[in-house]
């Protein structure tokens, strides 16, 4: 690493080691949403109840809740070059055993492999931000992260995409009482032909993801580190603990990614259910939710030069508990379109939360923003119950009550704030 590391610019942006990390944005946004659209399609291959579909997400953002603090301490050691390399070769591993999944036809292999893969992308996400920092002069780094984050979105719309034609396009149209008469030769010809369909694009994006690391791994660029004050776990638990803003935001936080997983993750089955449609033609909509999911982020942003931060985010909560209900109680294509507005009113939440919480942490600031992260468990822990919920009740409506707890939740923090946080 040191063989091709340079000293940090202050005076000029270093334009290739910048598109390089950039592009790391638009890579686990594709991951992340690919990921999703595997709800639908496992439980049309194995004819899954929708806690058993859930497990993909527990595997997923379980693994980010598990790698946080790691990351923090791995960049602390060592450096952010080398916290890229390592969450880049984690991913690829764990795309690359896709193939063996589907060969053995283990839904648990597949968990395994999610777990991995999402491993590497919890410590990209955790070193790629204040890397992006170190590749340019302090009074444009604002804008250099703001770049990078916009091929986030990006990302998470061609991942879709990818799922919508490699995947869901290449399901079995036989339904679940088709599959139950089939002889078990005959049945696992289908999912062997359907599992393959769900290895091909991890194993292409790995090989892709394989060319960016080695890019990475070539181009000279500073390696980084944290050359902060040394953390001291206890203390600084205490100090956050005692932070009652911070506290509840953290639990916001969890709230809010147990919403926004619960809702894109049961989206394309809500569709199908009202529409009457299949997997790929319900993956529109999906596909919609994420484009006005990106669009309203832009439009939000906006709005915070007229509208105080606190009070937006009261006001999309509030709209997304409405459109909730809507999708509780609604039927049809209204319902659908509830659903998809919902991804507008969330598209400010995640960084408001964010920057609501760590407001005044001060040297604690490092620590404090590793505890939001794990709060990304909410996607494992209130997906899960999400598809309890639709099982137990036999209604993928009723499932709903999950995220329209979660908003009301959001709602209240929100007008706790205090009139500084204008």
């Amino acid at each position: 690493m040191k063989n091709n590391s340079i000293p940090v610019s202050k005076g000029r942006t270093l334009v290739l080691p910048v598109a390089l990390i950039t592009s790391l944005f638009f890579m686990w946004g594709l991951a992340n949403n690919m990921t999703d659209t595997l709800l639908a399609a496992f439980k049309k291959i194995m004819s899954m109840s929708d806690f058993q579909t859930s497990w993909i997400q527990i595997a997923f953002y379980g693994s980010y809740f598990c790698l946080a603090l790691p990351s923090a301490m791995l960049i602390k050691r060592y450096s952010y070059k080398t916290g890229i390399l390592t969450g880049l070769g984690i991913f690829i591993f764990g795309a690359l055993l896709f193939y063996p999944a589907s060969l053995t036809q283990q839904y648990s292999h597949f968990l395994i492999a999610l777990f991995i893969l999402a491993g590497g992308l919890a410590i990209l996400e955790t070193t790629a931000n204040p890397y992006i920092y170190e590749l340019g002069p302090a009074d444009t780094a604002v804008q250099r992260l703001n770049l990078a984050q916009s091929f986030n979105p990006i990302g998470s719309i061609t991942g879709v995409l990818l799922s919508k034609y490699f995947i869901l396009a290449n399901l079995n149209q036989a339904s679940e009482a088709e599959r139950a008469q089939m002889t078990a030769a005959q049945l696992q010809s289908i999912q062997q032909a359907e599992l393959n369909a769900v290895m091909g694009p991890y194993v292409g994006v790995a090989l892709l993801t394989l060319g960016l690391g080695l890019l990475i791994f070539l181009t000279p660029m500073p390696s980084g580190s944290d050359s902060g004050p040394e953390i001291r776990l206890g203390a600084t638990f205490r100090r956050l603990a005692g932070n009652s803003n911070y506290v509840w935001g953290v639990l916001a936080q969890f709230f809010y990614v147990g919403a926004q997983i619960g809702v894109w993750s049961f989206t394309i089955r809500y569709a199908m259910l009202e529409l009457g449609i299949d997997e790929q033609a319900a993956s529109s909509y999906y596909l919609a939710a994420l484009v006005l999911f990106g669009a309203a982020r832009f439009g939000s942003t906006w709005l915070m030069k007229y509208v105080a931060p606190r009070r937006l985010l009261a006001i999309l909560a509030t709209a997304a508990m409405v459109l909730t209900t809507s999708v509780i109680w609604g039927s049809g294509l209204a319902g659908v379109l509830a659903i998809v507005a919902i991804s507008g009113c969330m598209s400010l939440m995640y960084p408001t939360i964010y920057g609501l919480s760590v407001k005044g942490l001060g040297a604690d600031t490092k620590l404090g923003s590793s505890f939001l992260v794990m709060a990304i468990l909410g996607g494992a822990a209130l997906t899960a119950l999400q598809g309890k919920v639709s099982d137990w009740t036999g209604s993928i409506h009723y499932a709903f009550l999950v995220p329209l707890g979660c908003f009301l939740f959001i709602t209240a923090y929100a007008m706790r704030q205090p009139q500084r946080s204008a």
